[in-house]
């Protein structure tokens, strides 16, 4: 199954935003595939009610330009738990009023119980995250919603660094998401991509920014796919 269609104009503009937010770094920051990467992108920045509700109308402009059917989303701990409903509330505003839902990291026992909170999970349902580096978030919340008798229908996530996948230290020929909308067949929508940043730093007018765009190709021709 194919991605959905990129927007160069929202990715630009993403990325721009990302930049100036401080969730995309630049220099030399180690992954969890043990690689140097020379930019580093933390949607933990995301901290504030301005950079949350800007990043939520960007995911929420992808999402509507994508042409995915969904019924409501789903957003895994943690960093999605705020995602989605940050997604959600963008989403009301613009007319398309959808309920949510995402899970704990362990079942309560007491109170309503379970793992799940939030709406009842049911139709078909979208999960929101900020990247995916290896795809197990992924593979947990379709479990978790397939369990609950529901359809997982698609991913949106924030960037796709489109580099190849790393599992016990063997390179996959497959990046994450590549494995996502390949192997597990849903379609995953990027708000950017390492291909858009790249582009940005390529024409930066501020010399610092633009002198990252040489390592960040060299890091794209060494693990891209």
């Amino acid at each position: 199954m194919k991605q959905t269609p990129d927007d160069p104009d929202l990715a630009q503009e993403f990325v721009e935003f990302a930049v100036a937010a401080d969730v995309l770094r630049f220099g030399e920051f180690k992954t969890k595939a043990g690689r140097l990467s020379p930019y580093f992108f933390n949607a933990g920045q995301f901290c504030d009610g301005n950079t949350l509700g800007r990043v939520a109308e960007f995911y929420a402009r992808r999402l509507l330009a994508s042409g995915l059917d969904f019924d409501m989303l789903f957003g895994p701990a943690y960093k999605g738990i705020t995602l989605a409903s940050a997604v959600a509330v963008a989403l009301a505003r613009m007319g398309h009023n959808r309920p949510f839902a995402y899970n704990r990291k362990e079942a309560k026992d007491h109170g309503e119980g379970g793992q799940l909170v939030g709406a009842p999970v049911a139709g078909r349902v979208l999960i929101i995250d900020d990247v995916i580096s290896a795809g197990t978030s992924v593979r947990e919340s379709i479990a978790m919603i397939t369990k609950a008798g529901a359809t997982p229908c698609g991913v949106v996530i924030a960037l796709d660094r489109q580099e190849r996948a790393a599992h016990n230290g063997v390179d996959s020929p497959l990046s994450a998401v590549q494995y996502i909308t390949q192997t597990l067949h849903l379609p995953v929508a990027a708000i950017a991509t390492l291909q858009d940043l790249l582009h940005y730093l390529q024409n930066a007018r501020d010399d610092h920014l633009a002198a990252y765009a040489a390592p960040v190709l060299a890091y794209r021709q060494q693990f891209g796919v």
